[in-house]
């Protein structure tokens, strides 16, 4: 059996992980700061950050309130193929 490289994803993310930390920057905060508001672990927001980590829905929903932009700036692209 194939061993999966540290850090490599089988599944996409749902949020956009250089978008996480560009609206953590504009908001001004680190990520101790987005854990404690939020409730999680800065661990997590940091896996977050790094795309190691998935975020659940409800989460996403959570970091978008605490930093105060539109949930799908953090979101995801689907990047369209054209034909």
């Amino acid at each position: 059996m194939a061993k999966i490289p540290r850090g490599h994803r089988m599944t996409p993310l749902n949020h956009s992980p250089p978008a996480v930390q560009y609206a953590i920057k504009k908001a001004e905060l680190n990520q101790t700061e987005v854990a404690d508001q939020m409730g999680v672990s800065k661990s997590q927001v940091s896996e977050w950050v790094k795309g190691t980590r998935n975020i659940t829905q409800p989460n996403l929903v959570k970091l978008a309130r605490v930093l105060n932009c539109p949930v799908v700036v953090l979101e995801s692209k689907v990047e369209e193929v054209s034909a």
